[in-house]
Order: structure tokens, then sequence, then C-alpha cells
């Protein structure tokens, strides 16, 4: 179970990692449409699992990938925004969220027809 700390924590990292990847889009991420869906921190605040969703972009793996190079500099950028708010920035790890197509998939096998 999340502890309210855990949980505060979460949303104020996807509140500004999704304004970093806003702000950054044409200069370090190609103009793809990122979103954070989820955040997930540990029960020590060190580490954040952030699953995004990669949408306006012709190869999401290349973008995923630029992301995962770029992952220091993001970190970097979050402590300039967070600093003063937690004593440790996290370790950030992402991860793709495919719900979105999981979910469109289901809806095809829903409506083919019998």
């Amino acid at each position: 179970m999340e502890s309210v700390r855990q949980s505060k924590v979460a949303k104020l990292l996807q509140k500004e990692l999704a304004e970093i990847f806003r702000a950054n889009s044409k200069t370090l991420f190609n103009n793809g449409f990122i979103t954070v869906t989820i955040v997930r921190v540990s029960s020590d605040l060190s580490s954040a699992k952030i699953y995004l969703s990669i949408m306006a972009t012709q190869d999401v793996n290349a973008l995923f990938k630029s992301i995962n190079d770029q992952k220091q500099h993001i970190r970097k950028i979050l402590g300039f925004s967070i600093g003063k708010q937690v004593r440790v920035v996290p370790e950030l790890n992402f991860f793709i969220d495919d719900s979105y197509d999981y979910a469109e998939k289901i809806n095809a096998l829903f409506n083919k027809p019998i």
C-alpha cells in the first residue's frame, strides 16, 4: 500500500515531468507528444517508475530510446524544479504505457462480427 508521502511525491513528479516534456518537446524530443500517465515511487522515495504514453511520432521506440539516453539531463532539470520540496531527487526509470493500445485491441475484438 502506498503511503501519503509516496502519493504526494508521485503526483509532484507527474506534474513536473509533464511540464518538462511539454516545454522541451521541440528541442529534446523531436516534437513528440509525451504524456506521463502513471508515476510509482518506491517506499524510500529513492526511485520512481514513470509510465509514458508517446504519440505524434513516426518511431516510438527511437523516441523512447532518446528519452532513456537523456534520463540524467531530465533528472537534473527535475532537480531544479523540485529541489526545495524533496530531499533527494529519485532515480528515474521510464517505461512505455501501452494500456491505450491494449484497450483499442480489446474494443476491436468486441466489435468484430461473429
